[in-house]
């Protein structure tokens, strides 16, 4: 399926009005499946948050401060802003039975589900304990996350691609003008 094809699709999707969000895309089957037409489930209120107050980015390690996990430390691996969620890797799973055919048995699979933001903690660096943060800017102008605790700053996480390239890494002594150079050789 052409990129355009699907981004003409999800422009499409309008949700009803008792529409409950996971973690599906509206208009996939599984998304389907949760919200059957004539069910009815409760509203969930999620309290917005600011695009810049945001402080947990995905490849964040984070404390669980309540749940069944709580007190383990995890990976951010996603990150729903308009639902105020984060799914960490490996912890807060749940196992689903899948595959079931004529002749094969089926088999467990685990699934991470997501987290609400006040039930987790940024961990600090120093000494791998959850904190609260405060934004502050550099004396270069940079904007940082500062541990409210230690008073040091918390860098902001590299992430690597799907194609596993680190954009971080493009910035090195040569610059943008290597990269440029590399391109225009192609």
């Amino acid at each position: 399926m052409r990129l355009t094809a699907l981004l003409s699709m999800a422009a499409r999707v309008v949700a009803p009005k008792d529409y409950r969000y996971g973690t599906n895309r509206p208009w996939t089957e599984a998304a389907k499946r949760m919200n059957p037409p004539g069910r009815r489930r409760k509203k969930v209120f999620v309290e917005p948050i600011e695009a810049e107050d945001w402080a947990i980015l995905k490849g964040d390690m984070v404390e669980i401060l309540a749940g069944k996990d709580k007190g383990k430390q995890g990976k951010v691996i996603q990150v729903f802003r308009r639902r105020n969620w984060v799914i960490l890797e490996g912890l807060n799973t749940h196992f689903r039975y899948v595959g079931k055919v004529n002749d094969y048995r089926g088999t467990y699979v685990a699934s991470e589900a997501p987290l609400l933001l006040r039930d987790v903690g940024l961990v600090d660096p120093s000494d791998r304990k959850p904190t609260q943060i405060e934004w502050k800017f550099t004396e270069e102008g940079e904007r940082v996350r500062v541990s409210s605790r230690t008073g040091r700053i918390i860098p902001k996480p590299v992430v690597e691609r799907r194609d596993g390239i680190v954009p971080l890494q493009w910035k090195g002594e040569r610059g943008a003008d290597h990269l440029s150079q590399h391109i225009k050789a192609r």
